[in-house]
């Protein structure tokens, strides 16, 4: 429903989920395996040297710091800033308003409808229903087109069709209200709330 990148988000976890199992498996071997500890300090001794050997080799004319950390300082703000970007792109597509349309009336302008109005009247007429354990209703931007999705937890025992039909209702009434015909995602879906609430026949 919103612009969160989540083919990003699922390759970065996938990148992260890796290089953690790496690092525990690693852990594993240098606490049980010998061998592998005795090649782990050659190995480190060996990198550690490298390192030590290239800064040495980047030094500054007549001083003693390498402009390598200058490199390295560089490379930490762009990964910062792409951080930065990433967490920005999260939750994103919410949108404000619901309709908007010019009016050529006898004072032509533009007649805006706030998201807010088809999300407090639909909170409103879902709030105190004894089938539902908990409800919400945002509005997010798809392609441009604003979009109302209501979200239900049913309790145990509600018929989701029976449900749905009834929120279709709603909407149906809500259309009428505002003039025109708003996409709705309905999603109907379960958790402990309704697992463990009391069990209500549908109205």
């Amino acid at each position: 429903m919103n612009s969160t990148p989540t083919a990003l988000n699922r390759i970065l976890l996938t990148l992260l989920g890796l290089k953690l199992l790496a690092a525990g498996l690693l852990l594993v071997l240098l606490a049980t395996v010998p061998a592998v500890a005795v090649w782990w300090h050659s190995w480190s001794a060996a990198a550690w040297s490298s390192a030590n050997d290239a800064f040495n080799a980047t030094r500054f004319p007549g001083r003693t710091e390498s402009w390598l950390w200058m490199v390295v300082a560089l490379v930490l703000l762009v990964l910062i800033g792409l951080m930065v970007a990433w967490v920005a792109q999260q939750g994103k597509g919410r949108s404000n308003l619901l309709a908007s349309e010019y009016d050529p009336g006898e004072v032509p302008g533009d007649v805006r409808i706030g998201a807010g109005v088809a999300e407090q009247a639909l909170k409103q007429a879902l709030a105190g229903r004894p089938d539902l354990a908990s409800s919400s209703v945002t509005t997010y931007e798809v392609k441009g087109t604003p979009t109302l999705r209501i979200r239900l937890l049913p309790r145990q025992g509600v018929a989701p069709h029976l449900l749905a039909a009834e929120v279709s209702g709603l909407v149906d009434a809500l259309d009428a209200v505002v003039g025109r015909k708003t996409p709705v995602l309905i999603h109907i879906g379960a958790g402990a709330r309704t697992r463990f609430g009391r069990a209500e026949r549908v109205r």
